[in-house]
């Protein structure tokens, strides 16, 4: 007679054995099906993708891992200067990116087409959405016109001439901080932070009626937090990329990659709110941004949220392009002395002290303006390029069909440090600006730091000003000279803008 007891035993023991077996081979069934689909899409998007007749690196062509590799490490503007250089003037930079370098691609891509079915609308998966609305960057096209529209009035020639007492006693004291800091002679400052300060405040002040106090009580929290957007956002845009999930790649971000970024950028919105609240409650007429907007009938002007979110674009926008370019300018002229001398030249003829500058008379120096425009070329504050996606039809694209719903750009940095756009481009010549002859190889027409088309940048001219105006009366008040921290600063991580690290700079007053 068998031991039935033995024989359930054996039978269970048996079942348990063919239910791992099952399990190890759905999982290695599972694992094989998915190396396979990689493998099979691998080799789609290399050889039978609609891109697949442009150049680039076959790994970048088969899978979109090196390039949101290169977008989280801050690295990927050296990347694709590097891939430009080996390439040439387009670059397939992912499966579904193109990257270009040529003035021509500027006007393909971004300037204006005769009907909006041909234009290129800004790429979902770049930029990434604020939490209260659109904005002004992001917004569709019938949002950034009407967004456009109600800001034009503040960014105004006339509304910039009434501005500038306002921005003249900022810039006031952010040289009387500086003259402070010299009182016992020659002194090492931050100019990172001393740019930041007066930025900072002056766009406070012309978004919401009041400064942040930085010239007045030094760093604020909100300061520090605005220094942390870039890095937060990066990390949304990279997990905006994955598929099926993008469209919670904030709050994944927020859940599993939280860190002190994630928290500041999450702190900036939260003071925008509160100074939003402020400007609204402030019936007094004021030169600002605002002015216009608020004096709207009802719904005409912007929601409350479309507020919030334009407030914190402009806050950004308005504070660290200014600041990133002035701080490359005076690193840059310490690095070429000549160059320093040929600018305090044409100061000290035009200008006996520094208070004598305004926004106006500072038009009227040409080399200043080469200056700037050449800080421009090699320190960009836009570091890499703002991708559109390629309508249904299809585009013409510097003389080569693309194909539609492709993602395409113009790299700031690859286009400005190449050599088919510049000669010597790594130089700081300022001179390219004046005598074109002299550089008769240069595209400057490629030189495109607020972008083009519809959707330029609207705060050029303020830039312009603030930075003339700054520079200008700052190089007047001090002598200065880079401090031996300061030794390789301009190699940075970038991401929408630089990574800006602290620049050490000796000033002391000018003696005349």
């Amino acid at each position: 007679m068998p031991d039935w007891a033995d024989l359930k035993s054996v039978d269970l023991v048996s079942v348990a054995t063919l239910l791992k077996l099952h399990r190890a081979s759905i999982a290695f069934s599972v694992v094989i099906l998915t190396i396979v689909y990689f493998a099979t899409r691998a080799i789609y998007n290399v050889w039978f993708h609609p891109l697949s007749k442009f150049p680039g690196p076959r790994h970048r062509a088969a899978f979109k891992i090196p390039y949101l590799v290169g977008m989280w490490g801050g690295t990927h503007h050296r990347i694709v200067k590097d891939l430009h250089d080996q390439y040439g003037p387009v670059v397939r930079i992912s499966p579904n990116n193109l990257s270009y370098i040529t003035a021509q691609a500027w006007k393909d891509i971004y300037a204006h087409k005769k009907s909006r079915d041909l234009e290129m609308i800004k790429d979902p998966e770049f930029y990434v959405r604020n939490p209260n609305a659109p904005s002004i960057v992001n917004g569709n096209y019938e949002d950034h016109a009407r967004y456009r529209r109600l800001y034009q009035p503040g960014f105004s020639a006339r509304s910039l001439r009434e501005q500038e007492p306002l921005i003249q006693r900022y810039v006031t004291l952010f040289i009387s901080g500086l003259t402070r800091e010299c009182e016992k002679g020659e002194v090492a400052v931050d100019m990172v932070q001393w740019f930041n300060f007066v930025t900072f405040d002056i766009i406070g002040d012309l978004a919401f009626g009041e400064p942040f106090g930085c010239l007045e009580g030094g760093e604020t929290d909100w300061l520090q937090a605005l220094n942390q957007i870039e890095e937060a956002t990066m990390r949304i845009r990279v997990v905006q990329h994955a598929p099926l999930v993008g469209w919670y790649a904030r709050k994944i971000v927020n859940t599993f990659f939280s860190n002190d970024a994630m928290r500041g950028a999450a702190e900036h919105l939260d003071l925008t709110e509160e100074k939003v609240k402020r400007r609204m409650a402030n019936n007094s007429p004021r030169p600002d941004f605002m002015e216009h907007i608020l004096r709207q009938p009802e719904g005409k002007g912007f929601t409350f949220g479309e507020m919030l979110s334009n407030s914190a674009t402009l806050i950004q926008a308005g504070s660290e392009t200014t600041a990133t370019l002035l701080s490359g300018a005076v690193f840059l002229l310490c690095k070429y002395p000549e160059t320093y001398k040929l600018l305090m030249k044409e100061l000290t003829d035009a200008f006996e002290s520094e208070d004598q500058l305004t926004i106006e008379n500072t038009t009227r120096l040409p080399y200043m303006d080469a200056v700037l425009e050449e800080a421009l070329r090699c320190y960009s504050p836009a570091v890499p390029g703002f991708p559109r996606q390629v309508p249904q039809s299809g585009a013409m694209i510097d003389g080569q069909w693309v194909p539609g719903g492709m993602s395409v750009t113009v790299n700031h940095y690859a286009a400005y440090h190449s050599t088919l756009n510049f000669e010597r481009p790594e130089e700081f010549l300022p001179e390219r600006f004046l005598d074109p002859d002299a550089f008769p190889n240069d595209r400057r027409d490629v030189l495109q730091p607020f972008s083009m088309g519809p959707r330029n940048c609207i705060g050029k001219q303020l830039a312009y000003a603030e930075g003339r105006l700054i520079l200008g009366r700052f190089l007047l008040k001090f002598e200065m000279r880079l401090g031996p921290k300061a030794e390789g600063w301009m190699d940075q991580k970038g991401y929408v803008t630089w990574m800006r690290p602290p620049l050490e700079m000796f000033i002391k007053l000018r003696e005349n």
